[in-house]
C-alpha cells in the first residue's frame, strides 16, 4: 500500500470515529 492511502484511511477513521463520539455526546447519554 501506499502512504497516501493509509493517510487517507487513517483519516477517514479518525472522521467517523469523531462523529461517532459527538453524537454520542448529543444525543445517546440517558443519564439524567
Amino acid at each position: 500500500m501506499e502512504t497516501a492511502t493509509l493517510v487517507a484511511i487513517f483519516i477517514s477513521g479518525l472522521l467517523v470515529t469523531f462523529t461517532g463520539y459527538a453524537l454520542y455526546t448529543a444525543f445517546g447519554q440517558p443519564s439524567q
